[in-house]
């Protein structure tokens, strides 16, 4: 190779081409040389984000901003990261800045642990946050609200809202004197025990009174505690009882649970009518005594011949009465 001007001259740009290279890898962190994977996320407002911006897991850098473009109304940033960070497919990436006139970059959370990690390209989630231009307005309007404040409370603006209620005291200065006067000997005569609340304030009789009723009250409810330990025995045995009628157990729970009693009862019922129904309709001997009319006329003649052989009965003796008596009946 001839030692000539120009090949010295592309030597030495050859070699000044490989330093900066090396010193943008080094020093810029562009990653010119190093491969990883592209992640995407969509935001309202990039704020002054720019290509070559860090993004950021933990406060740890882990990649660059690669790509910016308009996406379905939206700003969609790619993001080249590196594998070993393991980026998830619920990490959320939020767009932050260091102070209020740093860089901003792009922090991407860790995401759970049991999420799957993100494939290339994936789109991750994203969380806008406000702007820092609105941010900054709101405040200049909050500034400008408490300057104008601070005007009404100075010199002439302050004088004119304490004006009407200045006014406000003079005109009712006697009415206020008045209401102080009374004020004033109230509470002379409360200091000097006279009035219901003076005597309330100085004298001890309700507090004695009330000291008094509190006693009272803890006697009636020593007396009344045996009564209620027995109002809770007796529900206690109460609840007892209607539990054991509930399980059937006893003579009402079998009463009540067991269904022989109702049957018996149904059919006792059902015999009944039927008895009544026999003798309405005259069937059977009561029936026949009831609804038959002969039966009252043999009746009556029996009485009638019982009349009659008693009439001579009175002047017989034993023997010829009860002749007497067989004669007339048959």
């Amino acid at each position: 190779m001839k030692n000539t001007l120009e090949t010295r001259l592309g030597m030495f740009f050859a070699v000044a081409l490989i330093a900066a290279v090396v010193l943008l890898e080094l020093l810029g962190g562009r990653g010119l040389f190093k491969t990883g994977m592209v992640v995407r996320a969509r935001f309202g407002n990039i704020q002054e984000l720019r290509v070559g911006d860090p993004v950021k897991m933990a406060g740890v850098e882990i990649g660059r901003i690669q790509k910016i473009q308009l996406a379905e109304g939206r700003v969609e940033v790619h993001m080249q990261v590196s594998p070993e960070a393991m980026v998830r497919t619920d990490s959320k990436a939020t767009i932050k800045f260091i102070g209020l006139m740093g860089q901003n970059y792009i922090a991407v959370d860790f995401g759970s642990v049991g999420a799957p990690i993100a494939a290339q390209d994936a789109l991750l989630e994203s969380i806008d946050q406000a702007d820092l231009n609105s941010l900054l307005a709101k405040l200049d309007k909050v500034a400008s609200g408490v300057d104008g404040l601070t005007k009404n409370f100075s010199g002439e603006g302050f004088g004119g809202l304490l004006s009407p209620l200045t006014d406000f005291f003079k005109e009712n200065n006697p009415r206020f004197s008045a209401i102080l006067g009374n004020v004033q000997t109230m509470s002379e005569q409360i200091v000097q025990g006279k009035g219901t609340v003076g005597k309330l304030i100085n004298e001890d009789t309700l507090y004695v009174e009330a000291q008094e009723a509190v006693r009272r009250l803890n006697t009636a409810a020593e007396a009344i505690k045996p009564l209620a330990d027995q109002a809770k025995l007796t529900l206690g045995t109460m609840q007892a009882t209607v539990a054991g009628i509930n399980e059937g157990t006893g003579t009402l729970g079998k009463l009540v649970k067991d269904e022989t009693l109702y049957r018996e009862t149904t059919e006792a019922l059902t015999n009944l009518r039927e008895i009544f129904q026999k003798i309405n309709r005259g069937q059977g001997s009561v029936g026949k005594l009831i609804n038959d009319d002969s039966f009252l006329e043999n009746a009556k003649m029996t009485l009638q011949k019982v009349d009659k052989a008693t009439e001579g009965i009175e002047d017989q003796g034993p023997m010829s009465a009860f002749g007497i008596l067989l004669n007339g009946l048959f």
